[in-house]
């Protein structure tokens, strides 16, 4: 009895084979634009019936090599050696084996367990709280490591069976875990944008600054789904109960106060003074107070470093060099630059020394007397002296002080909302901070606030401008190392397993691209982006037909293939045809990221499905898991139909900071 998924596989490599016979024999003659096309049918079906991807787009492209170069082997090894070689000078692909071991390490830390548990306590309150937590996890974390299958893996050993204890509907939970971990593909920094950019000749730097609020939109879409069918359908996703939000708090504060519910600052403060810390040392209560004021000296710096960035004006830069080109502002001889010679409509008759013979004067021109009774030279004529320029103020008066602007400017109005918006959180804080919210935070110090300092640290470089992808995802490496080494989860063992996994990792991208570049030159020789290229331009499509069409098919690939493969086979097809419809290559990269989600949601061959299942319990079935994807494969539609609808979504932070 054959499954049904290979019912599938075998029943598109038929309907692929079909197609290319079909073309075959319609054309009056093969020519090897055809050829190229046969090339790449049976690159998929290969691809399919599972050769490797790198070596399948080699050899097929080796192949199909010697038969465009007339059965050349010394030009066709040529081309294999070329491809290697530009490969392996590519500086962008610096960044893959850094970032992949930062993402290695970082899971290696252990941090998932402690922020899940810290998550889901701080939001106990939301409807479907368990899941909206699996979602904001499986988030920072893919963000953190951007390893799809990791975060998978980690969070059905972690969330699901939390969520089965809870009540949870199966499909909602799988669907929760397996949406979440697919956004580190989206969300920088992502190995995917990195593999785009290096194929599509797109700027790194601007992919990261414009998936970023994508990315954002996305989750946020995610977790208003959960909220609202958690709502809707409470039986789906119950609330949690009064044991699952308890929290228990330490000895020492027990010693304070039993009840978790109290103000936290106000019985700290007290216990300061009095015998009520009698059995409590001073050191602890510093300690939870100084822990207590970090919000708040957080949010004094940022105001204060923020409003001093904001009014400072930078002083404009003065030249004493003259512009080529600009009006002269100064008398001649009067200031240090070359000045207009004077103009007088022709040459002229230098003059002539007194002792030698002169010319008599005429009765049209009438001679000046000379101005210099001991015979020097006397002025040009028609070189009238210009008129005295206008007083200029000296530097210490007040007129050029006014001249010359002020140094600081009001604050602009957004400083002012979010110093509102960010001191009312401030507030609200302090106002319920209870005992049990402070060791909630405390939590979150341990373990969200570390990866969100890495991955703000990492992005912030990247998008500001102060380092490179590769010197930031050295740094994010760095971090990474640091960080398991302060969880104490940095063995020997660990180190030499995140090495060897970056390794496989690493060789597999760059042997994609060697694979990549032999099958691009062997498709290009053969004619078949021109034949391409021609078919789609005699549709005379529109710009947003060509964009639904290449969506359709990108959407469609992602069922049978991977994302590797659709960025290193499918995009050298359709990047050349971008400047016929006007598209934006950076604009086209982010819809082709956020399609390229469905890519490990849907079936059959939905790998982030066939993770989750082999870490599931027994009773969990891939077609559950599979009928939990569903909508939020609706979702991720949805989201490209908005990005195309509002492209500022993507293309607004790029152009505020590279515009």
């Amino acid at each position: 009895m054959i499954r049904r998924e290979l019912w599938f596989g075998l029943s598109f490599m038929a309907l692929v084979v079909i197609t290319a016979t079909v073309l075959l024999l319609r054309a009056d003659t093969i020519t090897d634009g055809h050829l190229g096309l046969l090339m790449l049918s049976l690159v998929v079906v290969a691809i399919m019936l599972g050769f490797p991807t790198a070596f399948t787009l080699m050899g097929m492209g080796m192949i199909f090599t010697w038969f465009a170069y007339n059965r050349d082997t010394t030009r066709t090894l040529d081309l294999m050696v070329q491809s290697a070689y530009k490969t392996m000078a590519n500086d962008v692909l610096i960044a893959v084996p850094l970032f992949v071991f930062m993402g290695y390490l970082v899971e290696r830390a252990n941090l998932i367990e402690t922020l899940f548990k810290s998550l889901h306590l701080a939001m106990a309150r939301l409807p479907g709280a368990l899941a909206v937590a699996t979602l904001v996890t499986c988030t920072i974390f893919a963000t953190a490591t951007g390893i799809v299958g990791a975060v998978v893996t980690l969070m059905g050993l972690l969330a699901l069976p939390a969520m089965l204890r809870a009540g949870y509907s199966v499909p909602i939970a799988a669907g929760a875990i397996t949406a979440g971990g697919c956004l580190g593909i989206l969300i920088p920094p992502s190995v995917l944008l990195i593999v785009y950019g290096a194929t599509a000749g797109v700027s790194v730097v601007q992919l990261y600054a414009g998936a970023f609020f994508p990315g954002v939109m996305l989750a946020s879409m995610y977790v208003l789904y959960i909220i609202i069918v958690a709502k809707l359908k409470p039986a789906w996703a119950p609330p949690l109960s009064a044991a699952d939000r308890a929290v228990t708090l330490p000895p020492l504060t027990q010693k304070l106060t039993t009840d978790s519910a109290s103000h936290a600052l106000p019985n700290l403060l007290a216990a300061l003074k009095g015998k009520r810390n009698a059995d409590v040392p001073t050191g602890h209560l510093l300690r939870q107070l100084g822990i207590v004021a970090l919000p708040g000296l957080l949010f004094v710096f940022l105001a204060l470093t923020s409003y001093r960035a904001a009014t400072n004006v930078a002083a404009e830069e003065v030249y004493d060099i003259q512009e080529i080109g600009a009006a002269t502002r100064a008398a001649p001889g009067a200031g240090g630059g070359l000045a207009e010679p004077p103009s007088t409509g022709g040459l002229q008759e230098p003059p002539v020394e007194p002792s030698g013979l002169q010319e008599p004067p005429t009765g049209d021109t009438a001679s000046e007397p000379s101005s210099s009774a001991g015979g020097g030279v006397a002025e040009p004529p028609g070189a009238e002296p210009p008129p005295a320029p206008a007083a200029q103020p000296s530097a210490g008066t007040p007129e050029a002080a006014a001249t010359e602007g002020a140094t600081t400017r009001d604050a602009p109005t957004w400083w002012w909302v979010c110093f509102a918006l960010f001191g009312a959180i401030t507030t609200l804080f302090y106002l319920f901070l209870s005992f049990a919210r402070l060791e909630i935070f405390k939590m979150l110090l341990a373990s969200f606030f570390p990866l969100m300092l890495l991955i703000v640290s990492v992005l912030g470089s990247i998008v500001l401008g102060l380092a490179t992808p590769t010197e930031a995802a050295a740094m994010g490496a760095l971090g990474g190392f640091l960080l398991a080494a302060a969880y104490r989860r940095l063995t020997m063992d660990v180190l030499k397993e995140s090495v060897f996994l970056t390794a496989k990792t690493s060789a597999m991208v760059c042997w994609l691209f060697v694979g990549s570049a032999i099958f691009s030159a062997a498709f290009a020789l053969l004619g078949g982006q021109a034949l391409v290229e021609e078919w789609v331009l005699s549709m005379n499509l529109s710009k947003v037909q060509f964009l639904v069409l290449s969506q359709v098919i990108i959407f469609i690939l992602g069922w049978p293939l991977e994302w590797t493969e659709i960025i290193v086979i499918f995009m050298p097809i359709f990047i050349p045809l971008l400047d016929n419809f006007g598209v934006d290559p950076l604009f086209f990269g982010l819809l082709v990221a956020m399609n390229l989600q469905t890519a490990f949601l849907s079936p059959p061959v939905a790998m982030a499905a066939f993770y989750l299942k082999g870490v599931s319990p027994p009773h969990v079935t891939l077609n559950q898991i599979f009928l939990g994807m569903l909508p939020f494969m609706g979702i991720q539609v949805l989201a490209i139909v908005l990005l195309y609808i509002w492209p500022q979504i993507g293309l607004w932070l790029p152009q505020l900071l590279y515009k």
